[in-house]
């Protein structure tokens, strides 16, 4: 009979070979070196058997930008167990702890990057993020942008916090970066260049994280506070035309490049990304934002979180938000998964598009209601852990 123990540096050199093991890479020195620094912020969860390391998950406590409210969010990453361990239930018991650890810690959201959608829909998680990929012959690129303004090279982290968080507001979902994050996962690439839009008055308006090779511009990532900054950004991009044949691009799903461009007939994939989980259903409610005023009545179903379970009137009044769980059975007039709930608030999907699937019950009056009260924000992640 095994037992779950939080981890620590002592146990790294186990933590790790099972990691290089499952994931099928390997760290030399200096990696690995790396990773024990990116592994303090997190907390390990070890399943042992005999005094053996016989799966892990890792608990990374974050926080993440949801209707404008910063939330804290329990990163779930690493999820592994040695094959000899597996089929016997370890990551099950695993994930159950780390939700039960970050609802203590009121982490009231989950995200994780599954190996397998529906192996983790098992548990409550869903779909929430989905990137937009670009793959563009850059001659598409040459047109008059009429930027105003000019890019320098430039790795300030200051200002390029100060920008991403402007950008990272307009999105549901995004994380709230630190300067360790930016180090240990952003600007991790010693080949990649980091170059900053400036307007004519050398306001900073965007920035952009790249690396030119085999005639590709990869865009690892690109930022904007302005359509000017986006604007000078893209005719920075063209102006590699002698360098390049393409540009690879990962965009938010709702971006609207192919309406800016003469010929849009390029390489365009959506891409499931990241999938996310309520964790605790009351709490989440009442830090959610709702712009629209009116009373629901949510039916929860968590089959995973037994303590989610059931029906909470939400009313949102000028802004303020008042939620109380009704005691005992009752009847939602809406009623939905943990799953669809999340999708739902972080607005990857809407209430009328659920129901009209059939994967959302309920009066057509109430989900019209709850389809105004949710507020039509793209969601979109630029990080990976």
């Amino acid at each position: 009979m095994g037992q779950i123990r939080r981890l620590s540096k002592a146990n790294y050199k186990d933590i790790f070979s099972l990691s290089q093991f499952a994931f099928q890479y390997y760290l030399n020195p200096d990696q690995f070196a790396k990773k024990e620094k990116e592994a303090e912020r997190h907390e390990i969860w070890g399943y042992i058997v005999d005094d053996q390391l016989a799966g892990k998950l890792h608990h990374i406590p974050l926080r993440v930008l949801i209707n404008g409210t910063s939330l804290k969010m329990g990163g779930v990453s690493s999820v592994a167990t040695w094959p000899e361990y597996r089929r016997q239930g370890i990551a099950k018991k695993l994930l159950l702890h780390s939700l039960q650890e970050m609802k203590k810690a009121g982490e009231t959201i989950s995200y994780l990057h599954p190996f397998h959608v529906g192996f983790y829909r098992k548990y409550g998680w869903e779909l929430a993020f989905s990137n937009k990929n670009y793959t563009i012959p850059i001659e598409r690129l040459k047109r008059k942008w009429d930027g105003n303004g000019y890019i320098r090279r430039n790795r300030n982290l200051e200002l390029l916090q100060e920008i991403y968080t402007k950008y990272a507001s307009k999105f549901n979902g995004m994380l709230e970066r630190d300067k360790k994050w930016w180090e240990q996962r952003v600007l991790t690439d010693e080949e990649a260049q980091v170059a900053i839009a400036y307007n004519n008055v050398d306001a900073a308006e965007g920035y952009i994280i790249y690396k030119v090779k085999d005639d590709i511009f990869t865009a690892k990532e690109v930022a904007y506070t302005s359509i000017n900054g986006q604007h000078v950004l893209y005719e920075f991009i063209s102006n590699h035309d002698s360098m390049a044949e393409k540009v690879k691009l990962t965009v938010p799903e709702n971006d609207l490049l192919p309406y800016m461009i003469d010929d849009p007939t390029f390489d365009q994939e959506v891409e499931p990304y990241f999938m996310a989980r309520i964790v605790d259903v009351l709490a989440f409610l009442k830090q959610y934002i709702f712009p629209v005023d009116g009373v629901v009545q949510l039916q929860v179903e968590d089959e995973f979180l037994l303590d989610n379970n059931g029906v909470y009137v939400i009313r949102s009044d000028s802004g303020e938000t008042f939620v109380t769980k009704m005691e005992g059975k009752g009847d939602g007039n809406i009623k939905c998964s943990i799953q669809q709930l999340v999708a739902i608030c972080l607005g990857y999907k809407r209430p009328t598009e659920l129901f009209e699937y059939g994967l959302l019950e309920g009066d057509r009056a109430s989900i019209e209601l709850l389809e105004k009260m949710i507020p039509k924000t793209q969601t979109f992640l630029t990080d990976f852990f």
